[in-house]
């Protein structure tokens, strides 16, 4: 991953003129004067951090829930420490205690309720760990699976899901020096799941590890949608113009070719031949027309915009406790130190959608997020060797919802001729159906196998018409000449709720990869 400082640009909010007619002859009751914005994400969203034990270094790699709100924090130093009293109003209440040592960068934590193991991806292997006489720590270690190689190099992480709906753990594994595929199953995904046939002598079940998908490059997180499919954040670099949300199926090329030459080993045998090697230069869509395999990056990060190192991922299935984005996806950003929001949709068999900011102030880079059963979102953060703007060196948040609701661009949705989108609270129709409300422009990148990519083929689409819904949430926007394979940015810079609050966030980005047939 590629980690540098960038300074924050910030919004400006207007502010509502007083109302005329409140001013008459005779004295009657005041109009309502429009609340002043606050523009405070604190409002909504606080936070609360925790303090470690005095003299620990706990830089977060890994978050699990255990049974009875206990949190589990795997560390990039190899341990595995439980934190109870962390789900109380007050963080001071939680207390830090050391489960497991002595493993290697612990980047996934997996809990099984059923059998009472943790299970553990580090760069070598997934392990499971367990108490097996109550004492509150560790002491039994199995290897689960392993069947990817690493050599020493700095950069080659094992990402490590959860339990998907089958009771299988996906894996990311990072390039070599996030270049090249220099050891075995490098730049690849795949699956480590349980396997028919008999139990080796003293091991329980039989797992082996899967591969599934080849082109990944530099993971920061890998998780499920409310649907249960998995994705990963993968990061700028080669064959990656930017940071970016991408759908791991079985058989799918991800973008980056370098680990291509694994599909010749017999784990990989019945993938089959390795796709078509894309064209340097070109443009992810115009791949994708070529290759059958190629699962074009389903949210595009704007760089710079929305962050730098996209990283944890996790779903909102709370139910409505952490406010009104029930299912969508919350994903972090360990150089901006942020949390952003997801909004997926399938359009021809494929996922894409919008991206939006959410929350920024968090004490380190973010790697993990996990909810928790009380709908908070936990965050893990770290910097050694890769710096972010929170300035501490490690740190573990909390946010919570406050109970009020911001008003924000709740879904982004694409339309044949243009996009409709949703409110998270009643909107004024003067404001939200004039067409001045609003600007778009779209964007892309170059799809190469140089390092990263400015933006270009920049257009600016018209918008040439806007219709309030029937509901007072929502906006029908007609855009002119939309661009395939573009981000298209939308800002709303003049919109206001019913109650005269301007957006929270006032822009979504919008990966159009396929543009929908009409409804």
């Amino acid at each position: 991953m590629r980690y540098v400082f960038v300074l924050l640009t910030a919004l400006a909010l207007a502010l509502i003129p007083a109302d005329p007619a409140a001013a008459q002859k005779k004295k009657k009751k005041k109009a309502p004067v429009a609340q002043k914005p606050s523009g405070d994400e604190n409002d909504y969203y606080k936070l609360l951090r925790y303090t470690p034990p005095e003299g620990e270094v706990l830089e977060a790699g890994a978050l699990e829930i255990l049974p009875g709100g206990k949190i589990a924090l795997g560390t990039r130093r190899g341990e595995i420490w439980i934190i109870e009293n962390g789900l109380t109003d007050d963080p001071k209440d939680a207390k830090f205690k050391r489960f497991a040592h002595g493993m290697h960068e612990i980047l996934g934590l997996a809990s099984s309720p059923k059998d009472g193991w943790l299970y553990v991806t580090q760069r070598c292997d997934v392990t499971r760990v367990k108490d097996s006489k109550g004492k509150g720590r560790a002491d039994t270690f199995e290897v689960v699976a392993d069947g990817w190689e690493i050599n020493g190099d700095y950069h080659e992480y094992a990402f490590g899901s959860r339990f998907d709906k089958n009771g299988n753990i996906w894996i990311t594994l990072c390039l070599t020096g996030s270049f090249n595929s220099n050891s075995k199953f490098r730049g690849w995904a795949g699956k480590v799941t349980l396997t028919p046939g008999p139990s080796p002598k003293g091991r329980g079940e039989t797992w082996a590890f899967v591969p599934t998908t080849s082109g990944v490059r530099s993971p920061g997180g890998v998780g499920f949608n409310a649907e249960g499919e998995v994705f990963y954040t993968d990061n700028q670099g080669p064959w990656n113009g930017t940071c970016g949300l991408k759908h791991i199926t079985v058989g799918g090329f991800v973008g980056h070719p370098g680990g291509y030459k694994w599909y010749s080993e017999p784990e990989a045998k019945y993938l089959g031949a390795a796709p078509l090697v894309p064209k340097s230069g070109s443009r992810i869509m115009t791949e994708a027309k070529k290759i059958p395999e190629f699962n074009p990056t389903s949210i595009l990060f704007p760089y710079g915009k929305m962050g730098q190192s996209a990283s944890g991922i996790d779903c909102d299935l709370s139910g409505g406790k952490f406010g009104p984005f029930e299912k969508q996806l919350f994903v972090g950003d360990q150089t901006h130190s942020t949390i952003m929001r997801v909004s997926l949709e399938k359009i021809n068999g494929k996922y894409q959608g919008a991206c939006y900011p959410f929350r920024q102030g968090f004490g380190s880079g973010i790697v993990p997020t996990r909810f928790a059963p009380d709908g908070s979102l936990i965050a893990g953060g770290t910097n050694r060797g890769w710096g972010s703007r929170g300035n501490k060196p490690f740190s573990i948040e909390r946010l919570v919802w406050t109970g009020k609701v911001p008003f924000e661009i709740h879904q982004m949705k694409a339309e044949s001729d243009g996009f409709t989108l949703h409110f998270t609270k009643p909107i004024d129709p003067k404001t939200a159906g004039d067409k001045t409300s609003y600007k778009m422009e779209t964007y892309t990148y170059i799809y190469q196998a140089n390092y990263g990519s400015p933006e270009v083929d920049r257009t600016h689409p018209t918008i040439d018409k806007v219709t309030v819904g029937s509901d007072n949430k929502s906006v029908r926007i007609w855009v002119s000449k939309l661009q395939e394979g573009h981000i298209h940015q939308l800002t709303a810079p003049g919109l206001r709720s019913a109650d005269g609050l301007p957006l929270l966030h006032n822009v979504a980005y919008y990966t159009l990869n396929y543009i929908p047939q009409a409804r």
